[in-house]
């Protein structure tokens, strides 16, 4: 007999349950978070399970790689493709964890893709150095906002981040709230900046780009760091049948429903990596500042919209053009790409 396995994940705790080739529920408990625990759990019904099914939550690594380690075939669902019941009123974490195994059962579960365990963690010290780069832009923004009201000016972002020479306390040193407003903000501009320093430094001596991904670092705005996240974030190229499929995992397409002309509401827009969306995205920008045939790109959208669109249409095009690079093992070339 086949046997289908559901796990409902939680912080704490874990909703495990058993389904049956025919449907019927041969199984159900609640456990804790502990591997031995729910290994205990399964190992009468070892032999015949034929696939456990984990939802792709924040903490799904411990779980998976333990039960793969013990043998388990495991499939990583994808929560925001999964559709629920239809015509329940009530729904709990049982029903959670069974509705898993049964589309496990009935070939009908979309999966998210399982990592490999040993690159994650050089994936996650990129991750924490682009949310270290966020909260560095977002202090940025605010002592900038400082100074424009204040002095009626605006101090360059580059003039701010120096390490050398500090621009913003005399802009503001003839109030004492002022001063300690940017002063507070300078020092944790720059400790922000040596943490990232220090992770990019690390990165370039350990890390490098595998030979399928060494032509993103000719597309106009992505560096090495930017390359590395990119090449971390895609994985195998291969899972993408098509460059549509890709940017749409980048967040690079627009997410909107019509019918006949009409707008029918919005999907999800957090659908995809939200890493992949920041790294084109920076990309974008470093591509408008330092490569004419990019910011001819983007001006030439800007005149028709906003800058909004005009930067998310550069990120779109140049996530289109990794794509075909990383499939196809080529250059940039920017006479496909800005037409």
């Amino acid at each position: 007999m086949k046997l289908y396995t559901g796990i409902d994940l939680h912080s704490t705790n874990s909703y495990l349950a058993i389904v049956d080739e025919s449907g019927k529920r041969v199984f159900k408990e609640k456990s804790p978070n502990d591997m031995a625990s729910i290994l205990k759990s399964f190992e009468p019904y070892r032999s015949e399970i034929t696939g456990i099914v984990v939802e792709s939550t924040y903490n799904w690594y411990w779980l998976v790689d333990g039960l793969m380690a013990a043998g388990y075939a495991v499939h990583l669902a994808n929560p925001t493709a999964i559709q629920k019941y239809s015509g329940l009123k009530y729904a709990d974490d049982k029903h959670d964890a069974f509705w898993l195994a049964e589309m496990l059962r009935l070939n009908i579960l979309p999966t998210g893709y399982i990592y490999p365990k040993d690159e994650r963690p050089i994936r996650d010290l990129l991750r924490k150095r682009s949310h270290l780069v966020s909260l560095r832009s977002s202090l940025l923004i605010s002592l900038q906002n400082i100074i424009t009201r204040n002095c009626g000016m605006k101090l360059m972002t580059n003039d701010i981040k120096r390490l050398r020479e500090d621009r913003v306390h005399p802009l503001l040193a003839n109030n004492e709230d002022l001063a300690l407003a940017g002063q507070v903000s300078k020092d944790s501009i720059d400790f922000l900046t040596h943490q990232i320093r220090s992770i990019e430094t690390f990165l370039e001596k350990k890390l490098e780009l595998k030979d399928t991904y060494k032509g993103l670092v000719t597309v106009p705005g992505i560096g090495k760091i930017l390359g590395l996240t990119i090449m971390l974030e895609t994985g195998p190229v291969t899972r993408f049948e098509k460059v549509g499929n890709y940017a749409s995992y980048c967040r690079a397409v627009s997410s909107q429903w019509t019918s006949n002309g009409k707008s029918k509401g919005k999907g999800n827009k957090k659908n995809g990596n939200k890493y992949l969306s920041w790294a084109f995205s920076e990309a974008a920008e470093f591509a408008r500042r330092g490569d004419d045939k990019a910011r001819a790109y983007y001006n030439k959208k800007l005149r028709k919209t906003n800058f909004m669109v005009a930067h998310s249409a550069l990120a779109h095009k140049l996530a289109r053009a990794a794509y075909y690079i990383m499939r196809d093992q080529v250059i940039f070339m920017p006479e496909k790409t800005f037409t």
